[in-house]
């Protein structure tokens, strides 16, 4: 009688404390629900409107006009914190120059080192900051990723982004070197063989002249044989006279480019994206060699003449003959500098 008594006590006891678990437990939930909507979430959400948006949200470019730059040097800390807040929310984290939110950051960490708004804020935004620079980059603005990468270094030099964005940047720098040096070769080869072929036209050209010539010269020959010998048997003592002015002259024609040499696009030109051209004249020799090189007109000025130059230095010619004779003769041409 006892032990089933006693049986019936605990059981009973035990059916009381099971609602007891079950309220503690709800009242530990309805706990963590208030500090998740009552602190965390707010503290979140004023993260990331400092920031500019949410981690998973990709930067993107704000169509609006470039905020002039402004008087770093006469704020202060609270005024500089403000500044940075509002280029945060307008997603000027690197750019413009002069006036963003790591600039404005960096500043307040010069007047206050151990600031920890500026500091937490400069880390938490590291990766959106990361992700501007990546876009230069990707746009092919070297100049301004330089700048925006060495921007991230003062905020946190030892980051590993930094070593992939500095990558990238190589990369892309090398690439655009490889496709500006084809582009140059393709255009020197378009040239060449531009030039093979209009000299090649100008040798034809010149030979059929000569032939048309000896042709001429050689039908024109017994004829004037003939005119001699009878103006000696009519005149005696007159066959000296008759025999010069009868006598055949050798060809003339003008100088013929055989060998052209490509000018050497200069360097600040090709990173510049500069075309030009330059006319230069210069004196064909005997020997078919070019002399006395010099510029008659250039544009830009001064920007291509010395390749221009140190091309035509090395043209072979044809030299140009009078009377059969190789002559030394002046000449001008203009060399074109273009992608």
């Amino acid at each position: 009688m006892d032990t089933r008594y006693s049986l019936q006590t605990r059981r009973r006891a035990r059916g009381a404390v099971r609602p007891t678990y079950i309220a503690i437990i709800a009242v530990f939930v309805l706990l963590a629900v208030g500090v998740w909507f009552l602190i965390l979430k707010p503290h979140q959400e004023l993260l990331l409107a400092d920031s500019g948006g949410h981690p998973s949200t990709p930067v993107t470019a704000v169509a609006r006009a470039t905020p002039p730059p402004v008087n770093v040097a006469g704020m202060d800390v609270n005024q500089l914190v403000d500044e940075a807040r509002s280029a945060m929310g307008q997603q000027r984290y690197l750019a413009p120059a002069g006036n963003n939110a790591f600039e404005f950051y960096l500043r307040v960490l010069e007047k206050d080192p151990g600031n920890k708004v500026a500091s937490d804020a400069l880390r938490e935004t590291f990766p959106f900051a990361a992700n501007q620079a990546e876009q230069a980059i990707n746009s092919r603005d070297f100049g301004e990723a330089q700048r925006e990468i060495d921007l991230l270094a003062k905020a946190d030099p030892t980051n590993f982004t930094l070593t992939i964005l500095r990558s990238k940047l190589d990369a892309q720098r090398k690439t655009l070197d490889q496709q500006q040096q084809q582009a140059l070769d393709q255009q020197k080869a378009a040239e060449l063989a531009a030039q093979k072929a209009a000299a090649d036209k100008a040798a034809a050209e010149q030979v059929a002249k000569q032939q048309a010539a000896q042709a001429a010269q050689q039908q024109s020959t017994p004829a004037a044989q003939g005119g001699t010998q009878s103006a000696s048997a009519t005149q005696p003592g007159s066959n000296a006279g008759a025999e010069t002015a009868a006598a055949p002259s050798g060809p003339t024609a003008d100088a013929v480019l055989v060998k052209a040499a490509a000018p050497h696009y200069p360097p600040a030109a090709v990173r510049a994206r500069q075309q030009g051209w330059v006319v230069v004249s210069f004196t064909v020799g005997a020997d078919g060699k070019t002399s006395d090189v010099k510029v008659v007109d250039a544009q830009p000025r001064r920007i291509f003449d010395r390749a221009a130059i140190e091309a035509v230095e090395h043209y072979e010619f044809k030299p140009a003959v009078r009377d059969g004779v190789p002559v030394a003769s002046a000449r001008q041409q203009r060399i074109e500098f273009k992608f």
